[in-house]
């Protein structure tokens, strides 16, 4: 069966070299060499929303696609969630990673203008490639969650 075309993502930007960037209507920004992880959705269509994201050439239409027309932003990983209930789960999949141990929001409100759950933002950026990071890395997350 195939899965449905819509539904969450997750884009992995590497960004090779800090930058000032002018983010549409929020203002001009600093943004460090470093990794960012930006939530979506498209409740129609996400894998061409995804494509869309990963191609160079395209009219700057949402904040992400600012930074993603930096000649240093590099879309790492392009990862759907699928949805076939067709629920939103950006929002839950974004705090969830805002947890995470060295996660920083660096522009406030970032992706989140049309939020109703509170993120801060929809952008997160850690200095290293969260690839990397271990299980050990993530252990404060877990166990501060399986106290409550």
């Amino acid at each position: 069966m195939k899965p449905p075309d819509r539904g969450a993502y997750c884009l992995l930007i590497h960004l090779q070299a800090e930058r000032e960037v002018t983010i549409g209507r929020l203002g001009r920004f600093h943004f460090p060499e470093g990794y960012y992880l930006y939530y979506g959705s498209a409740m129609r269509g996400l894998a061409a929303r995804i494509a869309r994201h990963q191609r160079r050439a395209k009219k700057l239409r949402w904040h992400i696609d600012y930074l993603l027309a930096l000649p240093a932003a590099k879309v790492v990983a392009a990862i759907p969630y699928p949805s076939a209930s067709g629920e939103r789960e950006e929002c839950r999949l974004n705090r969830a990673v805002q947890q995470w141990p060295g996660m920083i929001v660096p522009v406030p409100g970032f992706g989140s203008s049309d939020c109703t759950s509170g993120c801060p933002a929809h952008l997160t950026y850690i200095e290293k490639s969260p690839i990397t990071l271990s299980l050990r890395d993530l252990l404060p997350v877990t166990r501060s969650r399986n106290t409550r």
